[in-house]
């Protein structure tokens, strides 16, 4: 007989509990060079709130450490890591790499005492995902001795609802770029995938964008004027979040050492690592424009 055959023969007659053997855990899922990580499997739907467990309206007060954190809502290859660049070297404002945090996610094992303890505190599954997005800005602003944040990642353009939810006091900054320039440059960046997918991807972001200022309102700037004249557009950016406009936002190069820039977490080409703003390429003219993203062109201002 096993040791451990043993052991549960003893232990079952005095505990009623036995020892099993534990799995060794899976390897790690292989990451091929050029990928940010392996895909992860697909989640099962988490199941609906139950309905003894109303949530309750977030008291910033209460419920969060974060005072009017700035989330900027642009597409993809926008500008937005060049501003986010240039706000991060303003005294008051630390502007962290692209967080990714709406991935964050909270789940119970279903039916479980731990889900029916927190339903009874009146926290669900989206009440405590805005705990930990909250508790993870907050640990990297208190890191940078600033008093308040800014968060770019262009996928917080499809969250918009849910960030508005879990911070009632946050402040939005629209970043507009002309869209037949981000969809060049999406295509560009990514050649295999056609002119008309990163057309029509891109279209998803703007739309997402005018939902969200429509409903939230917020400061709008493009990434031409931007470039064209980056202090005046920085000082009216600067009124709109009640901060004093500081010349040394210009010369952003001092905030790049030790800036993590690469895929998945900004731009990181060499007109970033200049330091400095640099023109911006001409315009796709009219008749370069996909036919999908005339309409929004023409919402823009850009035809």
């Amino acid at each position: 007989m096993s040791i451990l055959r043993k052991l549960n023969s003893k232990l079952g007659e005095t505990t009623g509990y036995q020892i099993r053997r534990v799995p060794a855990p899976k390897a790690a899922a292989t990451v091929e060079p050029g990928t940010l990580g392996a895909v992860p499997k697909p989640r099962s739907p988490r199941p609906a709130r139950l309905p003894a467990a109303p949530r309750h309206p977030v008291d910033p007060e209460v419920d969060r450490l974060l005072d009017r954190p700035v989330f900027v809502l642009a597409p993809v290859r926008s500008g937005s890591t060049l501003l986010r660049m240039m706000l991060g070297a303003h005294s008051e404002l630390h502007a962290s790499h692209e967080l990714h945090l709406t991935g964050l996610e909270v789940y119970f094992t279903s039916g479980s005492p731990t889900e029916r303890s927190f339903e009874a505190l009146g926290l669900g599954y989206e009440d405590l995902e805005g705990l930990l997005w909250d508790r993870a800005l907050h640990r990297e602003l208190v890191k940078s001795g600033k008093p308040f944040i800014v968060e770019k990642t262009p996928g917080n353009t499809f969250q918009w609802q849910r960030i508005a939810e879990t911070w009632p006091d946050a402040r939005f900054v629209f970043l507009r770029r002309h869209p037949a320039a981000v969809s060049r440059s999406w295509h560009e960046a990514v050649p295999d995938r056609t002119r008309e997918e990163a057309a029509t991807r891109v279209l998803q972001y703007m739309e997402a964008m005018e939902e969200a200022h429509a409903k939230l309102g917020g400061h709008i700037l493009t990434y031409e004027n931007l470039t064209a004249d980056p202090a005046t557009e920085l000082r009216a950016l600067c009124d709109f979040l009640e901060l004093d406009w500081q010349p040394g936002m210009l010369e952003y190069g001092v905030s790049l050492e030790g800036a993590v820039l690469g895929g998945g977490f900004g731009d990181w080409n060499d007109k970033i690592r200049s330091g400095r703003v640099q023109p911006g390429r001409p315009a796709p003219a009219p008749a370069e424009i996909p036919e999908v993203l005339r309409e929004m062109c023409r919402t823009w201002g850009y035809l």
